[in-house]
């Protein structure tokens, strides 16, 4: 099996690289590969590499992600979420290949209390999920078989998250403040890797797999919850940390640029009954975390 990775170098491109090298050879790029463009501004270079490689899977872990940044550029946002999206699943369909794609729940207006259901009405609240939105419809629209992976509060050892954050001003400040009423469930891209090279296993052998899921770690917390969970962990584990209390504030109290949904919980029934997974809980994956980061 051939299979084309676009955003080797961020989170979950990173641990992808190893997860997919089991099932075959797999061609990795970044905005500056030589050989072939990995760059998604590119919409030409990325249809040409697609023709001329001719994978058998297409991974695509690229995105634009600056949430607040996005706000003010829309088009960037939109080529890079949308735009070459779209390339990859026309180019996809035409040679006949899987093409796997990461979204999100900001695609879901955050409403309720409830987990979302692939089928639920989306509301995107910002210009980061109206265009994770678009590059979701362009893959069903395109007619490409496709595995489409909305997740949600990724985090990895690698690369800048929100555990690190905390850790870094809890050994700096008496006091955080932390937004409490926004919930999610802390998702590891490890968890992402290692789920999406079982699917796309699975989904070669039995093509009727293929869809939209939800993927994302057992149980739920808020930012407040998670804050409180890596100082404790963190601590338990020999480190030296400054905080003496973190405040649970409302969102309203930290104003952003973008809207985001205050429920980001996703039901992921739908992928563990048809690729027979169970997930494992937040907190274990985060605790894996800080062991790489927090050694004393």
């Amino acid at each position: 099996m051939k299979i084309l990775l676009f955003g080797k170098n961020g989170q979950v491109g990173w641990e992808l690289q190893r997860a997919l090298a089991p099932l075959g050879t797999v061609i990795a790029l970044d905005r500056h590969s030589g050989n072939y463009c990995g760059d998604l501004h590119d919409l030409a270079g990325i249809a040409a590499t697609i023709n001329v490689i001719a994978p058998d899977v297409i991974v695509n872990a690229a995105a634009y992600t600056a949430v607040d940044k996005a706000e003010a550029e829309p088009e960037s946002a939109d080529r890079i979420n949308h735009q070459a999206v779209a390339v990859m699943a026309q180019a996809a369909q035409r040679i006949d290949a899987l093409l796997v794609h990461y979204s999100t729940d900001y695609v879901f207006d955050g409403s309720g209390h409830a987990p979302w259901v692939e089928t639920d009405p989306t509301a995107p609240l910002s210009v980061y999920g109206r265009t994770k939105l678009a590059g979701e419809q362009a893959i069903i629209d395109s007619g490409c078989a496709h595995l489409i992976f909305r997740t949600s509060w990724v985090y990895a050892a690698r690369g800048n998250n929100f555990a690190k954050t905390m850790l870094r001003l809890a050994a700096e400040r008496e006091q955080l403040n932390v937004i409490s009423d926004q919930i999610g469930a802390p998702t590891g891209a490890d968890l992402i890797a290692d789920i999406s090279a079982h699917a796309i296993r699975a989904t070669r052998h039995n093509p009727h797999m293929t869809g939209v899921y939800h993927l994302a770690a057992r149980g739920e917390t808020s930012w407040h919850g998670y804050a409180e969970f890596v100082i404790a962990t963190a601590r338990a584990q020999g480190r030296a940390l400054k905080v003496s209390a973190i405040n649970p504030i409302p969102t309203t109290q930290y104003p952003a640029p973008a809207t985001r949904p205050q429920n980001s919980r996703l039901n992921t029934e739908k992928l563990r009954y048809n690729f027979g997974l169970v997930m494992p809980q937040w907190q274990d994956g985060v605790t894996r975390m800080l062991d790489e980061i927090t050694c004393p």
